[in-house]
């Protein structure tokens, strides 16, 4: 294992339990070393597993330190997250650790295998989130407002015990639906409108995810086309997804139900992602993805179409692949519904 300098927070409290907001981990082949200031150092203490090492930063004794760490283990390479440093940090880090070399490191599938543990804090994110979603259908009525939803979703949750949302809401109506990653606005509900809601809450750290497409009257003979040709779509992969198959291979399983019907151009987004930690994780369920799925991985399916200036459809559950497939953690029905608006 080449030495590897992790400053993500999901990846600091993954392998440590820290949840504070100062921290770098230096994990090595044999020894781990984890590093907080002082204001951090009794919850440190009691949180991080004893084969870390635990070194305070001390104002300006911490160059000496990480230069003698990197010298008692001859350190000649240290491997990054890519996808965490900015560049300013990138070069403090590269100055601080010379003549050690800072290279990127391939740590997307870190935490891509979940442990029991993790999926049973997943499976009870997302069983918050769809008791959120069931009291926000509730208020779902005329002149309500997308971002009135959105505020409701976020303060539902809270009462729910969520210690936050994943990400901000999408709440769409009528038109909005048919932009994938619609923004929130003061556009009151009608009657005729469809609505499209993804939300997600995290619990314990861990997120969740679901979409659902509800109608506000009775879909017309297009708009039902497109809602059973995605709701097909997303089952056809659910039903078929295999550890072992790219995920590639997993996005063709709903991309090619969506082109025998005719809207393979109106499918523009990928059909899923790993969650945890972090809404969007590996591996990727895209056109171009090479991942490999992974007994052990949870991820969401969510296929859509969206015809431009007119409507949108996108159904999302999320699941833990198993020896024998996609176990759907998602219990919210997902068949046709028309709601009554009051």
């Amino acid at each position: 294992m080449i030495p590897t300098l992790l400053t993500s927070p999901e990846n600091i409290r993954y392998l440590s339990g820290f949840t504070g907001t100062k921290a770098v981990i230096l994990k090595l082949p044999k020894k781990n070393y984890f590093f907080t200031d002082s204001r951090y150092f009794e919850e440190a203490r009691k949180t991080i597993p004893r084969d870390f090492q635990l070194e305070i930063y001390k104002k300006g004794e911490f160059k000496e330190s990480w230069k003698k760490i990197l010298k008692r283990h001859r350190i000649r390479e240290i491997h990054f997250e890519p996808d965490h440093l900015t560049y300013s940090a990138l070069k403090y880090w590269r100055k601080l650790s010379r003549p050690t070399r800072l290279k990127p490191g391939k740590l997307s599938q870190f935490r891509a295998i979940k442990t029991q543990q993790e999926i049973r804090l997943l499976k009870q994110s997302q069983r918050i989130n769809e008791q959120v979603f069931c009291t926000i259908k509730k208020l779902l009525k005329k002149g309500v407002s997308e971002k009135e939803i959105a505020w409701r979703i976020r303060t539902i949750a809270h009462d729910l015990k969520a210690e936050d949302l994943a990400f901000e809401p999408i709440v769409a109506f009528g038109k909005g639906t048919a932009t994938p990653h619609h923004r929130n606005t003061n556009r009151k509900l009608k009657k005729g409108d469809i609505i499209l809601i993804d939300m997600g809450i995290k619990y314990r750290g861990y997120c969740s995810d679901m979409t659902r497409t509800l109608f506000t009257a009775t879909p017309t003979p297009e708009q039902a086309k497109v809602y059973e040709t995605v709701l097909t779509a997303q089952k056809n992969a659910i039903s078929r997804i295999r550890p072992g198959i790219t995920g590639h291979k997993a996005w063709r399983l709903a991309a090619d139900v969506i082109s025998r019907a005719n809207y393979e151009d109106y499918f523009t987004h990928g059909l899923g992602h790993g969650i945890g930690l972090n809404i969007h994780e590996s591996p990727s369920l895209a056109e171009k993805s090479r991942d490999k799925l992974q007994e052990g991985m949870v991820m969401t399916i969510e296929p859509g179409i969206y015809l431009p200036n007119k409507f949108g459809i996108r159904i999302e559950d999320i699941g833990l692949l198993t020896p024998q497939g996609l176990k759907n953690f998602t219990k919210t029905p997902k068949e046709l519904c028309k709601i009554t608006l009051s």
